[in-house]
């Protein structure tokens, strides 16, 4: 997905303060399995998807618990360590060869300083990624299993088809039996 679109999503910005912030932006890539962001690290930059998916999940009793996929046009963020400059929870692991736009959280807080555009794209964007937390939260905290599975099918179909069963299944909070249960339900 093309950076301007990425961007144009978040917040609309006037074209030379668009050019400003894609002066930040670098591309990078990494192979699948890199693990992009660790836990117990203060997060350094804010990356956009260009190509591909990722998960974000936590370490609980030995086991991995997957509790977010993004994939192109979504934003990879430590939110903890992008406002408080503090350890972040999550890990970020890139499930495909991902190509992706880097941006320095240092440099981005420089151009706040500087842009009230940019400034005012900071505070949306903090805002849109608060709404998709609350979301997650509550989508698994008040769904069965089956309504979390056919919203994930309505939602984000690209997910059911690229994503391992077993990262679907943590995502959900259901054994790999239970999910193998519900697909068949629902086929």
């Amino acid at each position: 997905m093309d950076i301007d679109l990425i961007l144009d999503n978040i917040y609309p910005l006037p074209d030379t303060s668009k050019e400003l912030l894609k002066k930040s932006i670098s591309e990078v890539k990494h192979k699948k399995g890199h693990i992009l962001l660790r836990s117990d690290v203060v997060e350094k930059n804010i990356y956009f998807i260009k190509k591909e998916i990722a998960r974000a999940y936590a370490h609980k009793d030995h086991a991995e618990i997957t509790f977010w996929f993004g994939k192109e046009g979504d934003t990879i963020i430590s939110m903890k360590s992008y406002i408080s400059n503090q350890k972040g929870y999550e890990n970020i692991e890139l499930l495909e060869n991902c190509e992706l736009y880097q941006l320095k959280t240092e440099n981005l807080q420089r151009l706040y300083q500087k842009d009230i555009h940019i400034t005012n794209f900071g505070r949306i964007f903090a805002e849109k990624e608060l709404i998709k937390t609350e979301e997650r939260l509550i989508f698994r905290q008040i769904r069965t299993a089956t309504q979390r599975y056919n919203e994930l099918l309505k939602n984000s179909p690209v997910i059911l088809q690229r994503v391992q069963l077993r990262h679907i299944a943590s995502y959900l909070g259901i054994t790999q039996v239970s999910l193998s249960r519900i697909r068949a339900e629902i086929t």
